[in-house]
């Protein structure tokens, strides 16, 4: 990566539906290269998706838990089973293997605190491998970043 590659990531993590013609005039490169680059961009995996980001506020999701998860044991398969598991479930925003006190760190996007409750009984104590999770609500949130810092 270049200077110029650094520059169209930079514009495409504001916007990633920017014209070309607008992206070469904002990083000094004609529409065509910038296309040959993102193009490469996506293809050795630097880009590897496109999304929108949706405010979870106004979409009623305006609760975000943190929960330290423990296994029972640190064995690769508790692992691995674990990790499977937590994949399937939409709420699951976020995990994280952590060195520390617990094995996993899980953001948890929810409705409420009646939300979280079911979410705590019908999902996480029934995990593979759980012993104990420590549940963390987020008062507000300050800022959430989604761009590299590059």
């Amino acid at each position: 990566m270049d200077k110029f590659d650094t520059a169209i990531l930079n514009v495409l993590q504001e916007d990633g539906q920017t014209p070309f013609t607008e992206l070469g005039e904002r990083v000094g490169l004609s529409p065509s290269a910038c296309h040959k680059r993102v193009k490469e961009l996506w293809r050795t995996g630097v880009i590897t998706q496109q999304v929108v980001i949706v405010n979870e506020r106004e979409a009623g999701l305006e609760t975000s838990v943190f929960v330290q998860a423990t296994l029972k044991n640190q064995q690769q398969s508790t692992l691995n089973e674990f990790e499977k598991a937590v994949t399937r479930h939409r709420e699951i925003m976020e995990c994280y293997l952590m060195a520390g006190l617990s094995d996993y760190l899980l953001r948890i996007l929810c409705l409420d605190g009646a939300d979280y409750e079911r979410i705590h009984t019908e999902i996480l104590t029934r995990l593979p491998g759980v012993d104990r999770v420590i549940t963390n609500f987020a008062i507000r949130k300050v800022f959430r970043r989604t761009a590299v810092p590059l």
